[in-house]
């Protein structure tokens, strides 16, 4: 096959030379048919694909025909190349970076490398696609306002409890990566520094065959969980703390209080249950009792 090709379904397409620049370009999480034609366009026409491990990424570009050279940048050599790549950019190569899964950097190499090709003026351009984070987060059934992503948990049952007791008042949406050999602990450490009732979603395999999901609290998630087997990718989702029981019940009341004396009762109670989070009917009960005087 000629340079600069890609081919879809047995039917070959050419792709222009690129610019000189970095290119960060987004890969399937799973079905190889989760990419863009930019990202093939980008792949195919660029001087050279970086491949956090060349023999996963390997899969991808031979099911699309595409030819391009290969090297490897991953976190034993990353900061070593970094200053090298970004001079071969400088000299004129457009340069593609892939994962083996999602887009570049989430959890995986490549900061050191932006970071360097940033501070001497190289070019970045990010070819956006699938992310697991997102993916999940849409699936998940849990408020998608605000989210926060923490990559993966610590190794050490200590460090991790530490860690996820530190996020018990975290109010958004919160999102792991985790090892399918340490779910079973990690929901454990759930169930114990978040509390067992908490709102959890665990995604396997998202968007493979065997995609499955499974939504409960902490506590029977755990037990779902324990001793079990896990197999492929997985991405945890845990519900933000609930403000209203962070909230000392004298600061919502004294607020009442106060906009009772500028706004009509029912006004006075619509603001106060929306500023705090609270339900209506429980801010209404405390503003008929401040207004019998109670």
């Amino acid at each position: 096959m000629a340079e600069r090709q890609f081919s879809i379904a047995g039917h070959a397409f050419t792709s222009a030379k690129l610019e000189p620049a970095l290119y960060l370009v987004s890969t399937p999480i799973g079905h190889l048919k989760d990419i863009s034609i930019r990202a093939l366009e980008t792949l195919a026409g660029a001087d050279l694909i970086l491949c956090e491990d060349t023999r996963t990424s390997a899969k991808l570009l031979n099911a699309y025909g595409i030819k391009t050279q290969k090297a490897s940048l991953h976190e034993h050599n990353e900061v070593a190349q970094a200053q090298n790549i970004t001079n071969e950019v400088l000299a004129g190569k457009a340069i593609c970076l892939i994962s083996d899964a999602g887009t570049p950097l989430i959890s995986d190499p490549g900061f050191p490398l932006v970071r360097v090709a940033a501070e001497n003026g190289v070019s970045i351009i990010a070819i956006p696609g699938a992310s697991a984070v997102l993916a999940a987060l849409a699936v998940s059934g849990l408020p998608t306002d605000s989210f926060s992503f923490f990559g993966f948990l610590p190794v050490k049952k200590q460090a991790r409890l530490n860690r996820l007791s530190d996020l018990k008042t975290h109010l958004p949406t919160m999102v792991f990566y985790e090892s399918p050999k340490r779910t079973s602990a990690t929901l454990s450490a759930m169930a114990e520094a978040l509390g067992p009732d908490r709102q959890v979603v665990v995604a396997r395999e998202l968007t493979k065959r065997f995609e499955t999901l499974y939504r409960g609290t902490a506590g029977d998630l755990a037990a779902q969980f324990h001793g079990a087997t896990v197999k492929g990718e997985v991405v945890i989702l845990v519900a933000g703390a609930n403000k209203a029981a962070q909230i000392n019940p004298d600061e919502w009341r004294d607020a009442l209080k106060i906009l009772m004396q500028e706004l009509p009762l029912r006004g006075a109670v619509d603001k106060i249950a929306a500023d705090f989070e609270l339900k209506r009917k429980q801010v209404y009960q405390a503003a008929l009792e401040l207004k019998d005087g109670k």
